[in-house]
C-alpha cells in the first residue's frame, strides 16, 4: 500500500483503492454491480439524486452502520464495505418504488419500452409492486411538444439531471434548468420558456444521455406510411452515410457494420418506390461549397463556417447571430437531395413532381427542425416532407416484422441520383467534410488530383483540431479548423468573434464525433457514445473501398451539371442550392436571485 491507495473489504473479500476513488468505481474495477440511474460515468455526472446506489458501510470510529450512496461516497481506509445485504436491497427497492410514485406506468406504450434503464432497475432491485403511485400528480408533470423535433415528456422523468449536464457543461448551450424543490422539482427550460422558444438547438444529445422515455423525438412513422401506401404518392427515400454505419447493433450485427446494402433491401420490401443515398448530395455539396469558399477567399472574406449540421446552424443563429454572414449559403446534403430529387429526378424521369414525397433517414434530431425551415420551401411546398430518425427507422422495420439481420442486401439503381464518391461518405463523421472538400478544391487549383488523398492531420478526435494545407496554384495555403461538440465549437466562435483565429475554411459538427454520433442514433444503456470509433473506422474503409473517391470525379453529380445545374455555384445551382440564416437571439440573461437559485440546494450545484 502507498500514500495514495487505501485497503477497504467489499463484500467480505480485501480490496484497494485509489485515494478519493469512489465506493461506485472502485466495486466497477473489482467487478463488483452496483444499480444506478442517474450516474453516468463518460460524461463526469454523479449527482446522487436517485439513491439507488445505496451501499452499506462499516467505517473506523462508528459504532452504527450507514447506508450511502457508493457513486459520491469514497473509499476510506478501513471501510467495510456491503453491496447485497438485506437491508441495502430494500432501501434500494423503496428508492426505485419512489421514483416510480410520479412515473408515468404507461410503459407498453412508451418508445423505450424494452430499452428502458428504469425498467432494468426495477428488475434488478426486485420490485413487484408500487404502492405510492400518483396519476394525477404524475399526469400534472406537463408534456412540451412545441418543438418540431423533440419531445419533452415530464411524465417520465425521474430528475436524474443527465440532460441538465450534457447540455450545460457538454454543450455549453445551457437550456435546461432544475426548476421547483421537493415534490414539485422538475427539469425545465430557462426563464419558464417552450422547448421550442428557448435557446434550445435541438442537437439531441440529452435525448442520448436520457435513461427512460422522458426525452425523444417527435414520431412520425405513423406519416411514413400513410406515404408508403398512397397509390398516388411517389416516395423516395434517403439515408444518410452514418445511418449504415450505425443501425445494424439494433438487430444483432456488431458496432459498425456497414448494412447500406440491407438498409436498401428493407426500404424496397417496405414499399419505397425510389431509394437514393445522402451521399450523392454530400458530393454536390462539396461542389457548391467549394465554388463558393473559393469566391470568398477570391474577395478576401474569411473565415467560411460549413453549413451542413443543421444543429450548428440552430446554435448560430440563437447564440452568434452576428457571425451569420461568415456561414457558406450551400445547404445541407438532406435538403440539397430533397430539392434536386423534386425538381431534376422528375424531370429526368417523366414523374409528376407534385406526387413526390421524398423521405430522409437520419441520425440526427435536429434535421426534423431544418425540414421545417421556412427558407427551405417553395409555394408552399417542403424540400423534405418527412425526416425519420435512425432510432424510429428501426420502430418502422419492426412494426413491418422486417429483421434487418436477415434481410437480403439489395443496390443502389437509380441512374440519376444514386453513385456517391468516397468524399461523399466519409462526410459522417468529424473531419469529412474538410477532407472532402479539400480534395477537390486542390484538383481545382492545380487541374490534377490531390496525391496523397487521404489526409491524416484532418482526421484526428479532439473537440478542436487545425491544419494548414496546402493546396497550391492561386489559393495556396489554407489555414483550417474542426470542431465536433459544440463546447469547443463556442471556444473557436468567441476566438473568430474577438479576431484571434486565424482560419480560411471551419467546419462544424454539432454532436461529439459528428454525425455517428448524432442525436438521433440509438441510444446505449448507461454509456455515452460508446461506438463512435468503430462507426468512424467504417466509413473510412467505404471511402477506402470505393473507386470514385472526389466529389468532382462522381459520373452522376457531372451528369447533374451537364444536363441541369450547368455548373457549380452558378446562378440556377444558387437559386436551388443555397439558402440564408436568420438571426433568432435568445437573451439568456439571469438575474442576482436566479444565480443565487442556481447555486443553492433549489438546484444541483455545479
Amino acid at each position: 500500500m502507498t500514500s495514495q491507495t487505501v485497503t477497504a473489504t467489499l463484500d467480505g473479500r480485501p480490496v484497494t483503492a485509489e485515494a478519493q476513488e469512489t465506493i461506485l468505481a472502485c466495486a466497477r474495477r473489482h467487478g463488483v454491480p452496483i444499480p444506478t440511474l442517474c450516474e453516468m460515468n463518460d460524461i463526469d455526472h454523479a449527482p446522487a439524486t436517485c439513491r439507488v446506489c445505496m451501499v452499506e458501510i462499516d467505517q473506523p470510529g462508528r459504532e452504527a452502520a450507514q447506508l450511502v450512496a457508493s457513486c459520491t461516497t469514497p473509499v476510506q481506509e478501513g471501510m467495510n464495505i456491503r453491496t447485497r445485504t438485506r437491508r441495502v436491497r430494500e432501501a434500494q427497492r423503496l428508492q426505485v418504488e419512489l421514483l416510480l410514485a410520479d412515473h408515468n406506468q404507461d410503459c407498453a406504450t412508451c418508445v423505450r419500452h424494452g430499452n428502458c434503464e428504469l425498467q432494468d432497475i426495477a428488475q434488478y432491485v426486485g420490485l413487484h409492486t408500487n404502492r405510492f403511485f400518483d396519476r394525477t400528480r404524475t399526469l400534472g408533470r406537463g408534456i412540451d411538444e412545441s418543438s418540431p423535433a423533440m419531445i419533452r415528456d415530464m411524465t417520465k422523468c425521474i430528475r436524474c439531471q443527465r440532460c441538465v449536464t450534457i447540455c450545460r457543461d457538454g454543450q455549453t448551450v445551457d437550456a435546461l434548468v432544475v426548476t421547483g424543490t421537493g415534490n414539485d422539482s422538475s427539469i425545465g427550460l430557462h426563464h419558464g420558456l417552450s422547448q421550442k422558444d428557448s435557446s434550445c438547438v435541438t442537437c439531441g444529445q440529452c435525448v442520448m444521455v436520457c435513461p427512460t422515455g422522458a426525452l425523444g423525438e417527435r414520431d412520425e412513422t405513423d406519416l411514413v406510411l400513410d406515404l408508403l401506401f398512397d397509390p398516388e404518392i411517389v416516395t423516395v427515400f434517403q439515408f444518410a452515410p452514418a445511418v449504415r454505419v450505425g443501425f445494424g447493433e439494433e438487430f444483432g450485427l456488431p458496432a459498425g457494420t456497414n448494412v447500406e446494402g440491407r438498409i436498401i433491401g428493407a426500404l424496397r420490401r417496405l414499399g419505397a418506390d425510389i431509394v437514393l443515398d445522402t451521399n450523392f448530395a454530400a458530393d454536390v455539396v462539396v461542389m457548391e461549397e467549394s465554388a463558393e469558399l473559393l469566391s470568398r477567399l477570391a474577395g478576401e472574406r474569411r473565415p467560411t463556417f460549413t453549413s451542413c449540421c443543421p444543429a450548428w446552424i440552430n446554435f448560430a443563429e440563437r447564440h452568434y447571430p452576428d457571425l451569420l454572414p461568415l456561414l457558406s449559403s450551400t445547404k445541407s446534403p438532406q435538403q440539397c437531395l430533397g430539392k434536386i430529387a423534386k425538381t431534376y429526378l422528375p424531370e429526368r424521369m417523366g414523374i409528376d413532381p407534385a406526387r413526390i414525397r421524398v423521405i430522409s433517414i437520419m441520425p440526427c434530431t435536429a434535421k426534423k427542425d431544418e425540414r421545417v425551415r421556412p427558407q427551405l420551401s417553395e409555394n408552399g411546398i417542403a424540400e423534405i416532407d418527412v425526416v425519420l430518425t435512425t432510432r424510429e427507422f428501426a420502430r418502422l422495420l419492426k412494426r413491418q416484422g422486417i429483421d434487418l439481420r436477415s434481410q437480403e442486401p439489395s443496390v443502389f439503381d437509380n441512374p440519376y441520383m444514386s453513385a456517391y464518391s468516397g468524399a461523399g461518405a466519409i462526410f459522417g463523421t468529424t473531419g469529412g467534410v474538410m477532407e472532402a472538400a479539400v480534395r477537390t478544391m486542390y484538383q481545382i487549383a492545380n487541374g490534377r488530383e490531390l496525391p496523397q488523398i487521404e489526409l491524416a492531420q484532418l482526421r484526428g478526435f479532439d473537440g478542436a483540431r487545425t491544419a494548414t494545407i496546402e493546396v497550391g496554384g492561386k489559393i495556396g495555403t489554407v489555414k483550417v479548423a474542426m470542431c465536433h461538440g459544440l463546447r469547443p465549437t463556442r471556444e473557436l466562435c468567441e476566438a473568430v468573434r474577438a479576431g484571434t483565429a486565424d482560419f480560411d475554411f471551419i467546419e462544424i459538427m454539432a454532436c461529439p464525433g459528428g454525425c455517428v454520433d448524432g442525436g438521433g442514433n440509438l441510444r446505449s444503456k448507461k454509456a455515452y457514445l460508446p461506438f463512435a470509433l468503430k462507426r468512424r473506422e467504417t466509413l473510412f474503409a467505404i471511402d477506402r473501398a470505393t473507386a470514385v473517391r472526389q466529389s468532382h470525379n462522381n459520373p452522376q453529380v457531372q451528369a447533374l451539371y451537364r444536363d441541369f445545374l450547368e455548373r457549380p455555384f452558378s446562378e440556377k445551382a444558387h437559386h436551388l442550392l443555397h439558402t440564408y440564416y436568420t438571426e433568432r437571439a435568445v437573451e439568456m440573461s439571469l438575474t442576482v436571485k436566479q444565480v443565487w437559485e442556481d447555486i443553492t440546494m433549489s438546484t444541483m450545484v455545479y
